[in-house]
Formats: structure tokens, sequence, C-alpha cells
């Protein structure tokens, strides 16, 4: 009788595959066990097993499993389910998903190594240069890796020599295996047993007169002994006695001291479980049970409440009753600066029970998170996390909680899989039958059409913790104020009064421009010339602090030039300007107050945002300069004013959406004036204050915008009540891009007549050397979903048989927006 299995492989491939095993493997495999499998040639991969059967392959002969990495599955059942789901719905490969969902050391790859043939003999004569250097090197070394034959060789194509070599038998090679995944294991001391009696430690200090050091070391031992009960690290020791390593070796050689190891978490909480969890204000605790109500009918529920609302704190009031129940939790958050402001939060209530994961930590800081989740550990029974943690191994998942669920860095762009963590995380609920609350002080339009539709429940807390007042929203015309001259730099006489006044009395200032670096343009007085980037469409953005100009999509940069790379004149200006030029302007204009800034550039490494974080919530920095990550739900207690330095590059962007993410945008930014007692104050610069969505937001008319964009939506054709599928052709060569893209299209219209838009270049039409152009295909709601992406996946496969198309890379995107 024959065993075979069905895995998935961490590659780009639509098909699981089928590999023989032998009857006592068939009893131990389970799925969702990694095996190592080889796969073509000689590449072996850590596959996933999804189904243990006797059915043999009819195409090819199964090949052997090499050996099992698992001794208990490390994906769930439910957790595959998922993976197919995303895997139909955005239209990607299970290998992508696996790629996207497993933490990277999981994912083994092999190694080539090199090894010297000792069998052959051959003349050395005939040894080409190259191939006589690895030659040599193996002379002295047992094996050698492809990096380091990279750097004796000196180049970086080095598969040819080493073709050569095998072809002369002059070497061999074997694929390698590694795991990635390291448990942190930590060195702990303690006294051995046989001097715990008085008698025989008295005698072995009267011995060790002659070792001052190592009998120091032995009298820190004890005090650290005497204070605490919990085992002694080896390097706590070594501080404390102030001695060294060598000492504490002695003292182990001579069987005074024992050393041991334990394994332990890298990500650990220290700190107490203080507060009890806030009382709730009488509307928040009304929104609390409405939400519970909501769930009696219905599983995903709206809550819709104005900024400063204290939505968390009836998050927190959810999370301890699922706790109760001993389910576990998944709170999604978009964006990983808030997350560092928000654990620290909820572990004064929750403590030991909260786990983080975000791309941010490191391979096997996820490897652990990801153990305790499947394990059902008490201290990963809340999961905080950014998109990412959709993927976690949830057992017993009783809530999901989506904050600020408007956001678009829930959707994932590249690479494959696609998908919108909001979308994802309610299909999950449902597997597990568990309820969701989405959260946002401006809701997506689709979220709330829905809400409105009766599909989820919706919940409202329009007033802010603490009745405080809305922030007063203020339009700066600065048309007419650069007409008048009452301008200084970037800042209208208005802006600069409020800063002014919100600095004499202690409080602290946001300001928010959406765009970062210096200036975006250089151009030469003279001719007219700016540079551009050699691989993308677009000019080069100055950043002052590196005296450089960086291309912001594939980081190509190069010094600032003296003079104009065109026609040699040293009149170079800048026209725009980004983050760096307001926080250079304000340290001229107020050069007695702290100014900082947060954007990519500054938040670099894992407590990049920390840093800056808590030094803003210290009242280290007294103004504050940011992009949009400034805009995210942050919490800060003493800021009165906040600016938006110029809000019509957020209004014109050639997008459908672009009204309501200004909206959303705005309104989040505003939202982090006044918010204790005092009002807050947000003033907004535009050449435009007339435009209709500035009208909208300086009343906090949330329900105004939904109506006129709805009416919008249904005129034109877009979501909610029509589905969006993007499909961009990417190439070097633009003439076959074109091509390429046109039948594309041509053969879509075909079946879907005029719902199809394109092909059209983008705005920014090369990235990184390639051409990118895009088809939209609009579903209407009758038409469905399945039968459309299976004529798209068939047009997709017959595109790819023709050869004139060869290389073009064609991307599917289901909503895209």
């Amino acid at each position: 009788m024959s065993y075979f299995i069905n895995v998935i492989l961490p590659i780009p491939l639509d098909k699981e595959f089928t590999y023989s095993i032998n009857k006592t493997e068939a009893a131990f495999l389970q799925p969702g066990m990694r095996v190592a499998v080889q796969f073509g040639k000689s590449k072996i991969y850590a596959a996933l097993v999804t189904k243990v059967h006797q059915n043999p392959p009819l195409v090819y002969e199964a090949k052997e499993i090499e050996h099992i990495l698992d001794e208990s599955p490390i994906v769930t059942q439910h957790q595959l389910e998922l993976w197919s789901w995303i895997s139909n719905y955005y239209m990607c490969t299970k290998g992508e998903v696996m790629r996207a969902a497993l933490p990277g050391a999981f994912l083994l790859e092999s190694e080539t190594i090199i090894l010297k043939n000792e069998k052959s003999l051959f003349d050395e004569s005939l040894l080409k240069d190259d191939e006589f250097l690895i030659y040599e090197a193996l002379q002295y070394q047992s094996l050698l890796r492809i990096q380091e034959v990279m750097n004796i060789v000196g180049k970086k194509n080095v598969l040819p020599v080493i073709k050569r070599l095998i072809e002369k038998e002059v070497i061999t090679v074997q694929e390698e295996i590694y795991e990635q995944y390291k448990p942190k294991i930590v060195r702990y001391i303690r006294l051995n047993t046989t001097y715990t009696k008085e008698e025989a430690l008295r005698d072995l200090l009267d011995t060790m007169t002659r070792a001052p050091k190592q009998r120091k070391v032995l009298m820190h031992l004890f005090t650290l002994q005497a204070q605490a009960t919990k085992p002694i690290k080896v390097n706590e020791l070594i501080k404390t006695s102030n001695s060294s390593a060598a000492v504490i070796r002695a003292l182990v050689d001579k069987n005074i001291l024992d050393e041991y190891h334990l394994q332990t978490d890298r990500v650990q909480y220290t700190g107490e479980v203080t507060e009890n969890t806030k009382q709730l204000s009488e509307y928040q605790h009304k929104a609390y049970e409405e939400i519970k109500h909501s769930f009696e009918t219905k599983d995903v529920c709206l809550f819709h409440g104005v900024t400063s609302s204290g939505k968390t704190e009836v998050y927190v009031k959810l999370i301890e009753q699922a706790i109760q129940k001993e389910e576990q939790v998944l709170y999604l958050l978009p964006e990983i600066a808030l997350t560092t402001q928000l654990i620290s939060r909820l572990q004064e209530y929750f403590g030991e029970k909260l786990t983080v994961y975000h791309s941010k930590y490191s391979v096997n800081e996820r490897v652990e998170a990801w153990n305790n989740v499947k394990t059902k550990k008490s201290k990963a029974q809340v999961v905080i996390g950014a998109r990412s943690a959709i993927f976690l191994p949830f057992t017993n998942l009783g809530l999901i909680i989506v904050d600020e669920e408007h956001e678009n860095t829930f959707k994932q762009y590249d690479p494959a899989p696609r998908y919108h963590a909001r979308d994802t995380a309610i299909v999950l609920a449902k597997m597990f039958c568990a309820k969701v609350v989405l959260g946002s002080a401006t809701p997506a339009l689709e979220t709330y059409y829905n809400a409105r539709q009766k599909k989820y429940g919706l919940v409202q807390l329009t007033r802010r913790y603490g009745d405080v007042l809305m922030p007063d929203i203020n339009l700066v015309d600065i048309k007419t104020k650069y007409r008048k001259k009452e301008m200084t730099g970037h800042f209208s006489d208005t802006l600069l009064t409020g800063i002014h006044d919100a600095l004499k009395e202690g409080e602290q200032v946001i300001l928010f421009q959406n765009r970062r670096g210096y200036s975006p343009v250089v151009e030469c007085n003279t001719c007219g010339h700016s540079p551009q980037c050699p691989n993308c469409d677009v000019s080069l953005t100055f950043h002052s602090y590196r005296n450089q100009l960086r291309c912001h999509y594939c980081g190509y940069h190069i010094a600032m030039p003296q003079k104009c790379m065109a026609c040699d004149s040293v009149d170079l200006t800048t026209k725009g300007f980004g983050t760096e030029q307001i926080e250079k302007e304000l340290q001229e204009l107020f050069p007695d107050h702290n100014i900082g800034r947060m954007d990519q550039d500054t938040t670099r490494g894992k407590h990049g945002y920390e840093k800056i974080i808590s030094r803003f919530e210290e009242g280290d920095i007294d103004i504050m300069v940011g992009t949009q990550m400034l805009s995210k739900g942050l919490d800060f207690r003493n800021v009165s004013l906040v600016g938006i330095m110029n809000a019509d590059n957020l209004l014109n962007f050639p997008d459908f959406r672009a009204h309501e993410r200004s909206f959303q945008l705005m309104q989040q930014v505003a939202g982090r004036a006044g918010r204790t007692k005092k009002r807050g104050k947000v003033l907004i610069q535009t050449y435009n204050p007339f435009h209709q969505i500035l009208q909208q937001v300086s009343v906090n008319d949330y329900s105004g915008m939904f109506t006129d964009q709805i009416e919008e939506r249904h005129q034109y054709k877009y979501p909610p009540f029509y589905k969006i599928i993007k499909i961009t052709g990417k190439h070097k060569d633009y003439n076959r891009v074109n091509e390429a893209t046109n039948w594309l299209a041509k053969s879509f219209r075909n079946v879907f007549n005029e719902n199809v838009l394109g092909p059209e270049f983008p705005p920014v039409s090369r990235i990184r050397n390639q051409y990118h152009k895009n088809i939209v295909i609009k579903i209407p709601q009758g038409q469905s979903l399945n039968k459309t992406k299976e004529v798209i996946k068939k047009i997709n496969t017959s595109f790819k048989s023709i050869k004139e198309f060869s290389g073009v890379r064609v991307i599917i995107n289901v909503d895209n927006y």
C-alpha cells in the first residue's frame, strides 16, 4: 500500500504537489506539518502538508520527501481554510499566501555547499585563474558557500565557474538545509549542592583567602540569592560583582558553582499590572451596551465614534469580557507607530496576557509569538499587531477589533497576496463564529454603506470623553495672504500667531505636511532643467540633512549638484516643500524651542517610533512636524494647536477616493488637538477655502460628505456599487507593455463590454526601469464574482502562452482601493 501527501510549496505556483511517503510517516504526519522536499532539479524547500491520502498523481511520478521537520502541526486547519479563501478571492497562489503568512524562520530554504572532490585526479595547470582560486581555497577549507565563492572570485555571477569545475570533476556540490529559528538560551549559575551545608561553606571560604576575586564573586552570589528567589543569570552576576567571565569559569571548573541553561522568550513584559480598567462615562457605557446588543443579531458592528471619544476604553471592556470566556482576541492596527503607544496602555490593564506581532520584530521574536498563540498560552490571549497578525494560528478566537478601519495601510499592495486585512478579518471571524468591531471616527464609505444597509450593526458615539468640545477648525486662504505679503516662508501670519500663543501657554503644536524630504523639485533658474531619476519617471527629492537628491520610488540617490547638470549655471532653486524644510524654517522662527520631525527618515529601526513619541509625550519636543503617521489615532495630552500646511495637494490627486481620503486624513489630524480640558484649535492652509470637502471638514460633517460621495460613486459606477479589479502589465520595454495591455484589454472587452477601462498609463508610469500600464474591470452587483475571476484567469493563461508578450508581468489586484 503506498501513501502520499499533498503539499503547498512557498513559491508562486497554483497547484499543490504530491509526494510519496512510507507507512510510518503516513501514521505520523498531519495536515499543517512541514516536510523538506526536493522540487526541481536540486532545490529543497520546506513544504506544508495539506492532506495525507493514497491516490498517486496521474501526470508525474511522486518523489519521496527528504525528511519531516515538525513534531506537531505549526498551522491549524482554520488557517489552511483562510489561505485558500485568500488565494481564491484575491487571485493569487497558495504559495504566495504561505510566504506572507509564515514567519521567515519557518520557510526553510536550502543552501548550496561546494566540497572538494577527493576521488578524482587531474592536472592543475588546466584550470583557469578563477577556477584555480576556488580550488586553492578548498585546500584550506573543507567546504565553501556560494557567498564565499563570490567574495573569492570577486564577481556576482559565479555559477558558470562552478559548473566548469563540476565538469572537470574538481568539486562536488550538495544542498544543505538550515533552520533559521534558534530558541534563546540563557546561562544561569548556582552554588554546587555540596556546599549548601554551613560547615562545607565555611571551609570553602577559608580556603579561598588566596583567591580574593573568586571570593568576591561568591559573596555577591549570596547577596543576590538573598534578595530574589528567581534564578541568577551569569551576566547579572558578572555585572553586580564587577568581575569577568574568566573568574566564573574558574569557579565552575573547580565545581564550586554549577552552570545551567534555560530557554526563555525574547519579548517579555516586566512591569506590574497596575490599573483596574477605567470607569466608562455614561455615553461610553451606552455604546458598550449597544455593541453587545448588536452582537446578538449581527457578527460585525461598526463603531463610529468621533476623535478622542474614548473608543479604546470601550474596546478594553469588550476584551475583558472575551478574556473571561477564555477566548482569544485580535486587535488590528494600521500603523506600527500606533502599536507602540497602545501597547503601553493595554499592558497596564492586561500585563502578561498581551502579545505583540508585527514586521519590525525579529524573525525569532515572531516565531515565539506564533508558538504562544498556537499553544493557547495565557501570555497570548490578546494579540495586538499590524495587518500580518491576521495570519497567526488562533485556536479559539472570540473577538476581532479593527481600529481605524478606514486606513489604506490595511491593504497590502506588494508583493502578493494583495489582501485587505479588514475584509480578511471578517472572513476569519466567520470561521470561528467570532465577533468583529470596526472602529473609526471617519469610517470608509463602503463600511458605512454596509452599516446603513443593515448588513453590519452601527453604534455611534458623538461626545468626546469628558465632554471636551470638538476642535475649532479654521480655513486660512493663503492666496490672499501671499497677495497681501502676510506669509513668512510657508507660514501664514494666522498660523504663526497661533503657534506663538500655544507655546506661550506651555502647550504643544503639531504641523502636518504629507511629503517627506526638503523639497520635491530642484530647478535651474537659467535653463529650467531639474534632475530626474534615471530609473523612474519622477524628479529627485532634495534631502538637506544628507545633502543629497533621492528618489522615493527606487532609492536612487546622488549628491546635491553644485551647478546645473545641463548648462553649468550655479543658480539653482528648490520648488515645493517637505517636512525637512518646515523643520528648518521653524528652527529659524522659534530658536528657543525644540522641534521634532516624524517621517520615514526619522523612524527607522525597531524602536524609532517609540523614542520620538515618548519624547513628545514627555514634553521634550514643543513642535512636531510630520507626515500622515501623525494622523493615526495617537493620543497626546498637551497638544492645543494643529496646523495643516497645505490641504490642496491631498485633494487634487487623480483617484476616485481622493476626496474621501483627504476628508479622513484632515479629520484625523484635527482630532489630535485639544484632547483634555481645553478646546483645541486647527488651522488649515489652502488656496481654495471654498472647496466642498474643506467646508465639510471645518464643521465635522461626516454624513454630508458621505451623501455627496456615495451619490458620485453611484453615478460613475464605483465601489460600493461596483467591485473593481485592477490589472497591471509591467515590462522594461515600453512598446511591449503597450501591445500586451492592448491585447488584454481587447480580450476583456469581448466579455465585459463597457465595464473595462483602459489601458492607461498611471501618473508615474515608470518605476525601477519597469513601465506600468493599467486596466480596470468593473463588476456590477448582479454579476457573479467567481465566474468573472475564472474568465480573467482563462484570458491570463492564454496571454502567457503568446510568445511576443513573454516577460510581461501581469499583476492582478482585487479591490485595489
